[in-house]
């Protein structure tokens, strides 16, 4: 059956030919015996894994050969769809003749690859992409079994996306280094959340405990503290970037030097303060401050206090600053 030969512009010109085709014709569906595995000089593995968004289940079979531990034997049976059985069948393929070890390091990625007609256009519908994951999850099943341990000893990070395999540390690198701001640009740069998008926000298909959008705004919050504390400690050269900065990053700059340096001096005297404007006349930076608690009735507000605000933000920030009490 070529691709979209059932119902032209439907959702089947979502998948490849080589899914379509595995569909119905699956080349490595079936079992292998203890006593074909014997014959072949290898131990019986068997493995089962189901994936909860969808009830769909596969059972891998391998033959691992005594004396190398390659796989010389895989077979599988699949009890879900279409695209599952195309994927376990893929899957299977890949196992063949590679080692546990090898056979481990495929991904759900290596596994929908290998179902594309083109490099560049995925095999199956986004939603879809949890097939190749289940196929990918039930050769760790089998490889742990064949080990004696945990499947989950072969995962060494924490995956966000599990179509994508996307781990959260990579991420988090990822969006720093690229200075990422959106979704849609960490789908460009990762492939998370281009598939299923179930790992994006809550509301998707399965669950999960982290997503997407609370580790973009987590990155993205963490950079600017980054930012501000880098400007509270930068040398007189680089201060002058407080020149460039828009309205809000000034109030954050100033907000993050008072923090570090100012509030402390003051809540020590029962006192504190808050920045309540910042407005620019001719060279200068008139920032307006009101004064809480004890500062609000001491008389250094407009001595010692007000000269020590000022001194701190010019040092840190601009000598051009000048602190209004209101």
């Amino acid at each position: 059956m070529a691709k979209g030969s059932l119902v032209s512009g439907s959702i089947w010109d979502e998948y490849s030919s080589v899914v379509v085709n595995r569909m119905n014709n699956p080349q490595h569906q079936g079992h292998i015996t203890e006593e074909e595995a014997e014959a072949m000089n290898a131990s019986l593995i068997v493995a089962d894994f189901g994936a909860e968004s969808c009830g769909d289940a596969v059972r891998l079979y391998w033959a691992v050969e005594n004396d190398s531990e390659k796989i010389v034997g895989s077979k599988f049976k699949s009890f879900g769809c279409g695209t599952a059985i195309a994927s376990s069948d893929i899957m299977t393929e890949l196992c063949m003749n590679k080692t546990v070890d090898e056979a481990v390091k495929i991904t759900n990625i290596d596994v929908e690859k290998a179902m594309r007609d083109t490099p560049d256009v995925p095999a199956v519908p986004p939603q879809k992409m949890h097939c190749s994951v289940m196929a990918y999850d039930v050769i760790k099943k089998a490889a742990a079994t064949y080990k004696g341990v945990d499947m989950n000893s072969f995962e060494t990070e924490h995956i966000i996306c599990e179509c994508a395999r996307v781990t959260q540390d990579t991420l988090v690198d990822v969006i720093k280094i690229n200075d990422l701001k959106t979704i849609e640009e960490i789908a460009d740069f990762t492939k998370a959340g281009a598939f299923c998008k179930s790992c994006i926000k809550p509301g998707g298909h399965e669950a999960k405990d982290i997503y997407l959008s609370d580790i973009l705004k987590d990155t993205r919050e963490e950079m600017e503290r980054e930012r501000l504390t880098a400007l509270a400690n930068a040398t007189p050269d680089e201060k002058a970037d407080f020149a460039s900065m828009g309205l809000v990053q000034k109030i954050r700059a100033v907000d993050a030097v008072v923090e570090e340096y100012v509030r402390p001096m003051l809540i020590m005297d029962g006192g504190d303060m808050e920045v309540i404007d910042i407005k620019e006349n001719e060279e200068f930076y008139d920032i307006h401050i009101k004064y809480l608690g004890a500062c609000s009735t001491c008389s250094t507000g407009s001595t010692g206090t007000l000269f020590a605000i000022e001194s701190t933000l010019k040092q840190n920030l601009d000598d051009n600053i000048r602190v209004m009490p209101i």
